[in-house]
């Protein structure tokens, strides 16, 4: 795949780049690895400093980083901005909260006697040059919510981004760059996927986080298994939103709707499978299909645009072959379904009724605004339906009764649950799946503290 900018409103090609040669690629990794010798040593404070600079950098940023965005991956360009500003709140979560999460540890002193020490804690020291290789989905916050934590806690960045979004990741070394961090804290590499192997395999390199597709997590857990590297890997999802009876049915299915189509349905963690129960589910079908027909699709940069393209024709390609499948399976178009004519990457909010267990669409993920439908019977049935895939990110629970809560809690295999609202990522709440979704967790604590080095300090008596 050629590293280029190419318009997904109209598939025009508007720059392309060439991919870094090896001399390039060996003079980042030896920056890399020698700017982390001394910044590892700076304090949290100089650190914290950096990070709220490079944060109001990117909110005065964010309209024009917002317009790169939109032509790069076709998002709309208010959630754009809106992705610019939740990166900076972000940065700015970690920058004020680092030194706490990482502060050291003393056990109960009952086990520091019965140890036979006099003193003893858990400290938390960086690992060194971490690879992130970054999809194009949120082109920003996914690297955001890896960059932060790390260079808080004193590691320093390598970047792999998606390469249909190079002006984004160029973007990004600047803005680092410019706030006054070391030069290599942050390096964006621009290469192929090919490369990426090597990469990893270089000692210099002490860990690696990956976003993205299930094969890509594959490829990268396994080069990272056999040299015995940590990695945090958050792949696809096919989450679940269950309807229950108790539910505000008007409310669950207004969110429902923005739930499926945010970045055009283009999200790992949008909610894709309506598992809802059979007293409500006529009532919650009728509102949500009508709030599905009722979005503006159209050109991403108006403001007024609440579904743009695709980021690409493949994109469109896979989904036109995963209704098709379901439709020839037997299942409904309730709305949509339909590869519009005309330029640009465009599919239609699409619902589909009848889905069942045959069918791809029920076992992939659909990348893009369809959504399917099931009904159950009772809870039992829900959550049978809901752990019925192969992904395991987040879920959405939609119910006014706490036992119902309680056993969606406990049962459902996912990473998170989301009771009455959609799932979001936020700073302070870990982020992460089970099963094929990956393994790892990004933000809060449990997110600065994956590529740590979690170091036992023992003082004999």
């Amino acid at each position: 795949m050629p590293i280029a900018t190419v318009n997904p409103a109209n598939g025009e090609t508007l720059r392309t780049y060439e991919a870094m040669g090896e001399e390039e690629i060996e003079r980042r990794l030896q920056l890399a690895e020698a700017t982390f010798r001394t910044y590892r040593t700076t304090a949290f404070d100089e650190r914290a400093r950096l990070m709220h600079r490079a944060a109001d950098l990117l909110e005065e940023d964010q309209e024009a980083i917002g317009k790169v965005i939109t032509t790069e991956m076709g998002k709309p360009v208010k959630q754009a901005r809106a992705e610019a500003a939740k990166c900076a709140k972000a940065m700015r979560w970690y920058a004020d909260h680092a030194a706490e999460l990482l502060a050291d540890e003393e056990p109960a002193e009952s086990d520091v006697k019965d140890s036979g020490a006099s003193r003893a804690l858990v400290h938390y020291r960086p690992l060194g040059p971490v690879l992130a290789v970054m999809p194009w989905n949120f082109p920003l916050w996914q690297v955001i919510r890896f960059a932060a934590p790390a260079l808080m806690a004193g590691n320093v960045g390598l970047l792999k981004h998606a390469s249909n979004v190079p002006q984004t990741a160029l973007y990004l070394e600047d803005l680092f760059h410019r706030a006054g961090f070391p030069e290599g804290c942050f390096q964006t590499l621009l290469i192929g996927s090919a490369a990426v192997d090597d990469i990893l395999r270089d000692e210099r390199v002490r860990a690696a986080t990956l976003t993205g597709s299930e094969p890509a997590g594959r490829a990268v857990a396994s080069t990272a298994g056999e040299m015995i590297k940590k990695t945090v890997l958050e792949l696809g999802g096919s989450d679940p939103f269950v309807v229950m009876p108790s539910a505000d049915v008007d409310r669950a299915a207004r969110v429902a709707v923005t739930a499926r189509t945010q970045n055009a349905g283009q999200s790992c963690i949008a909610a894709k499978r309506f598992i809802v129960h059979t007293d409500v589910y006529d009532a919650f079908v009728e509102r949500f299909t009508e709030g599905m027909k009722a979005l503006t699709v159209g050109d991403p940069m108006d403001e007024d645009t609440e579904v743009g393209p695709l980021s690409s024709e493949q994109g469109v390609d896979d989904l036109v072959e995963l209704v098709d499948d379901a439709v020839r399976g037997g299942a409904h178009v309730l709305c949509g379904g339909e590869r519009p004519d005309g330029p640009g990457w465009y599919y239609p909010p699409t619902v589909l009724a009848g889905v069942t267990r045959d069918m791809r669409i029920h076992r992939e993920e659909a990348f893009g605004p369809v959504a399917t439908l099931y009904r159950a019977a009772d809870l039992d049935e829900a959550v049978l339906i809901a752990n019925d895939t192969d992904f395991g990110l987040s879920s959405n629970v939609w119910t006014r009764d706490d036992a119902d809560v309680d056993r969606f809690v406990r049962d459902l295999e996912a990473g998170g649950v989301y009771v009455n609202g959609m799932t979001a990522s936020h700073p302070a709440f870990p982020f992460g799946g089970v099963k094929r979704s990956g393994y790892g967790r990004e933000l809060s604590g449990h997110g600065i503290r994956e590529f740590c080095n979690i170091t036992t300090v023992w003082h004999g008596a």
